[in-house]
């Protein structure tokens, strides 16, 4: 497992942009397959998008694609999240995960480290 801290929350006008940060510990962090789910207050928690270690595909809901963008350095260990066209059903609690060996990118128990969560709230 990895340890992740998310970072680059915080409230936006609707039609607005953020991007969220993914800061790993540990060597291998080029190995995992990396993850952004959502939990918006009182749903449950939804898959967002995902980027491969290995060719760095890219996955995303179809509620995002084509406003956000998954992308990773593994030189500094971070996973990003480029959210455009916010809208407020963005509004959510926003949570990086990582694991290896992925073969469902889209499911949360695909992912066994996960990190403590970062607030988006988008106003209309």
């Amino acid at each position: 497992q990895v340890q992740l801290v998310e970072s680059g929350g915080g409230l936006v006008q609707a039609g607005g942009s953020l991007k969220l940060s993914c800061a790993a510990s540990g060597r291998t962090f080029s190995t995992y397959t990396m993850a952004w789910f959502r939990q918006a207050p009182g749903k449950e928690r939804e898959f967002a998008a995902a980027i491969t270690w290995s060719s760095g595909h890219t996955y995303y809901a179809d509620s995002v694609k084509g406003r956000f963008t998954i992308s990773r350095d593994n030189a500094k260990n971070t996973v990003y999240l480029q959210m455009n066209s916010l809208k407020p059903e963005d509004t959510a609690v926003y949570y990086c995960a990582a694991a290896r060996g992925v073969l469902h990118h889209t499911a949360s128990w695909s992912y066994d480290s996960w990190g403590q969560g970062t607030q988006v709230t988008v106003s209309s």
